[in-house]
């Protein structure tokens, strides 16, 4: 009803229905990317596009730059450029053999490739080198990519995770969904049962981190 009303709203104030209804896509959008985060944002692939020309561009100005090759091949992954984010990470291994970040990003090079044997050594040197790398994003990781062919090994490493973040509704989520796999429902709804508990005791603004894998969990409750 307010979507309506606000519709007519912008509808006489701008005299055009067509443009009521852009400005009033764009305004939910906002809010929903302030207050949910669920949609993909639209600024940030344009921001990527243009640090990874420059960074393109800094190494051909200096091919030695490791640094630059590191974080061009982090956004490769993002952009879920493997293959070639691979290319830019294998060579690196050997300067940047001490680093958890490196060791990590080469991981979520390989695995998606179905590399799994060495993308899971190489989350494992990191977590090695710092169990906490990335908030633990290793571990999540790991899991993600046997969450299918073995869902108990993938608990195990969800489990490990929820060491490091006993707070991470991240973690409680994804393992209702393996227990649900599993077939064991009940483990399922207490892991979902959990993640409401979890984001009501939270602090503001980690409520704010958090969020959106709280309305998923409560979303799935649903389902349920």
């Amino acid at each position: 009803m307010i979507k309506i009303l606000l519709f007519f709203l912008l509808w006489r104030l701008f005299g055009s229905p067509f443009l009521a209804v852009v400005i009033l896509l764009v305004v939910l959008y906002a809010l929903e990317r302030r207050f949910l985060g669920l949609t993909p944002s639209i600024v940030r692939p344009l921001r990527r596009f243009g640090t990874i020309r420059r960074l393109r561009q800094q190494i051909a100005m200096n091919p030695n730059d490791i640094p630059a090759k590191h974080e061009l091949a982090r956004l490769l992954i993002e952009r879920k450029r493997y293959a070639e984010a691979k290319s830019w990470l294998m060579p690196l291994q050997d300067p940047l053999d001490n680093s958890a970040e490196f060791w990590d990003d080469l991981g979520a090079s390989l695995a998606p490739l179905g590399e799994t044997d060495a993308a899971e050594a190489a989350l494992r040197n990191a977590l090695s080198i710092n169990p906490r790398v990335k908030y633990g994003s290793p571990y999540l990781r790991l899991a993600s990519f046997y969450a299918k062919k073995d869902p108990q090994k993938a608990i195990g490493f969800l489990q490990e995770f929820r060491g490091i973040h006993s707070s991470s509704i991240e973690a409680y989520y994804r393992l209702a969904g393996l227990y649900a796999e599993l077939g064991q429902q009940d483990e399922a709804k207490r892991m979902l049962a959990e993640c409401g508990a979890i984001y009501r005791s939270l602090p503001r603004y980690k409520k704010r981190q958090e969020r959106r894998w709280a309305v998923l969990a409560w979303f799935r409750s649903l389902r349920g």
